[in-house]
């Protein structure tokens, strides 16, 4: 599985931590705001991550630094193995070891209105989920694709556990439904080669969830909601090795500080204590879709703006607020949890500048060097951004098209040497592969 706690979010030999990496770019940022002028590379890391400037990669269809390469495959309606079309609205997706050196990709649909496009769905009338695919390495193509969690609702992001599979999570809460509520988080093996068994785990909450993010020293999960007015809940789970058991749903709050806002007027650097309070319906019988939100703000329950990604690294949660700061630009956040305490939470970026970055979405950690890759989902053209451990960033990849779709689900092979990312619409599947040890990455 890519998980960044198999080599840490750093190298080791002096590199930064993430959290330095960041708070050095939002000095940065902070800094070349005073006084930057259009065209200022102030912000730009050394010949963009030791990469060079992006160029028209071999098949036209993405901007790539020299000597990377591409290729595309999974596009929307596609034959899939079993002649099922392919879905679309591509967004999040983790990779997997595979057997016999194949690699394997979990890949959410952000689709809404129905019909299923799957056997075994969870509501006919619904036509998000999931599909698996089975990628060869060696010759950079699809080896097979399959249907895996049908008749679900906007699955936009999610994460990987420890134990191989995927949770894809509902971004939707669309009221009651006594036959086939919304709003829920579904696992998915990342081995499955037809649609599962689709089983809501109620106890995770019902709400407009985003991402989600496995402490494996825990087991304890993390779960981001995509709402103006959101909360960070950790799910304690009764077995971590079978979530399915129930378990106990919390929600931040900022220690002496209740209702604390996150939104605005934010300082990098400066630690918050945190302590969780405990929802006592995650499942509510409602519909107002901020019902999980109110129990939990209610008794102190801090607020953010837009929570989306979310990722495990290096003993630390890290997550993204796409509309968060002053600006409206995006923040990311770094949780540290400690022992029994509540643990630390920490502001590492808030951006002031579009150009620079805009409305972060998804987002993972390189195995090479721990660099991160950005993904954007803002107005105009949206690219993938890279962050040195300098922290100096820097564009990675941009579409030769004049489209602005959402880019989503970057992630790295197991081994460091692909990087795969899907573009939300038409939809489309992209492994990029290249000289990595030349910059950044």
């Amino acid at each position: 599985m890519t998980r960044v706690g198999r080599r840490g979010l750093l190298k080791a030999g002096g590199a930064l931590s993430a959290a330095a990496a960041l708070s050095a770019l939002m000095g940065n940022t902070a800094h070349a705001a005073q006084g930057r002028q259009r065209g200022d590379d102030t912000m730009q890391a050394p010949n963009n991550g030791g990469y060079g400037a992006l160029r028209p990669a071999p098949g036209g269809e993405l901007l790539l630094p020299a000597g990377f390469t591409y290729v595309a495959f999974g596009h929307t309606g596609t034959p899939m193995s079993d002649g099922t079309p392919t879905p679309g609205m591509h967004d999040g997706m983790a990779a997997f070891e595979g057997e016999n050196g194949l690699i394997r990709l979990v890949r959410n649909h952000e689709q809404s209105q129905g019909p299923a496009f799957g056997a075994r769905s969870y509501d006919p009338a619904a036509a998000g989920g999931t599909t698996n695919l089975v990628f060869d390495p060696r010759s950079m193509e699809l080896v097979s694709t399959y249907p895996s969690l049908t008749g679900t609702i906007r699955n936009c992001a999610g994460g990987p556990t420890p134990a191989g599979t995927w949770l894809s999570c509902e971004e939707t809460f669309t009221g009651l439904d006594v036959e086939h509520p919304h709003g829920y988080v579904f696992e998915v093996p990342a081995d499955a080669t037809a649609p599962v068994d689709p089983v809501p785990l109620k106890a995770m909450g019902r709400f407009t969830h985003e991402a989600v993010a496995i402490d494996p020293k825990t087991g304890i999960v993390y779960e981001t909601e995509d709402r103006g007015t959101s909360g960070f809940y950790r799910f304690l789970p009764t077995d971590p090795n079978n979530l399915a058991t129930g378990g106990r749903l919390q929600m931040m709050a900022i220690k002496d500080r209740p209702q604390y806002d996150t939104r605005y007027s934010q300082h990098t650097g400066q630690p918050l204590p945190v302590e969780w309070v405990d929802i006592a319906d995650p499942d509510p019988d409602s519909t107002d879709s901020l019902a999980v939100f109110k129990q939990g703000h209610a008794q102190g329950g801090a607020v953010f703006d837009r929570l989306e990604g979310a990722w495990y690294g290096d003993g630390s949660i890290y997550i993204n607020s796409t509309s968060g700061g002053d600006a409206g630009l995006g923040q990311v956040w770094e949780y540290r949890p400690r022992g029994a305490s509540g643990g630390q939470l920490v502001l590492v970026y808030e951006s002031t500048d579009p150009e620079v970055l805009q409305s972060p979405d998804n987002l993972c950690v390189s195995p090479n060097t721990g660099g991160l890759v950005l993904c954007e989902d803002g107005g105009g053209k949206d690219l993938l951004r890279g962050v040195t451990t300098e922290g100096q960033i820097f564009d990675l990849v941009e579409l030769n098209t004049p489209n602005t779709s959402e880019l989503a689900g970057a992630t790295f092979s197991p081994d460091g040497r692909i990087l795969f990312f899907n573009v939300q619409s038409p939809g489309i599947t992209y492994a990029i592969t290249g000289p990595w040890e030349n910059g950044a990455l």
